[in-house]
């Protein structure tokens, strides 16, 4: 299993990639095209593109904010679901501390989301949160946050919250 960087539109695989963002999240959580060719290059934001020999697998993109991985956006191709990809591919990130955001488990599938991440070794964390707006007109959602391999500190929620503000968001809908 390889990683591959993205950092341009005009990779290989970047529209496999962005077709199977468009598929695996509801269009308010997904950033616009400009916002995302626009971070590309941005050299604490890394897309991801998880390849099994030739087989494209899956994608990862996670801001590196200093002491921690953000996950903002992770998915596995449907045909590839339940073969351990989604496991190897967080294994892999196990360097630092990660978090990620959940909605919050209310039915089936985001149930069953949320013990895929503790079985992963993710904890729930005790904060409220609420993810600021991919599109302008939107309201921000309320979400789980996540961290592996354990419960995120008040100081390091708070810190965690100013870069998804400041840095993650920065600019997401604020275009010419």
């Amino acid at each position: 299993m390889r990683f591959e960087r993205i950092t341009t539109p005009y990779h290989p695989l970047y529209a496999d990639a962005i077709e199977l963002y468009k598929i695996s999240f509801p269009f308010h959580e997904q950033r616009e095209q400009e916002s995302q060719t626009d971070i590309l290059t941005n050299p604490q934001y890394h897309f991801d593109v998880v390849c099994d020999g030739n087989d494209f697998v899956g994608e990862i993109l996670y801001w590196d904010i200093g002491k921690a991985l953000y996950i903002e956006h992770f998915c596995v191709m449907p045909s590839k679901r339940n073969m351990c990809y989604g496991q190897k591919i967080l294994s892999a990130l196990k360097d630092k501390p990660l978090i990620l955001e959940i909605d919050p488990p209310a039915e089936t599938i985001s149930l069953r989301r949320k013990k895929f991440y503790e079985r992963c070794g993710f904890v729930e964390n005790p904060y409220a949160h609420k993810h600021p707006p991919y599109h302008k007109g939107d309201v921000g959602h309320e979400l789980v946050v996540m961290s592996s391999p354990e419960v995120l500190t008040p100081e390091e929620y708070e810190m965690f919250r100013k870069v998804l503000e400041d840095t993650v968001m920065k600019d997401v809908w604020n275009k010419k």
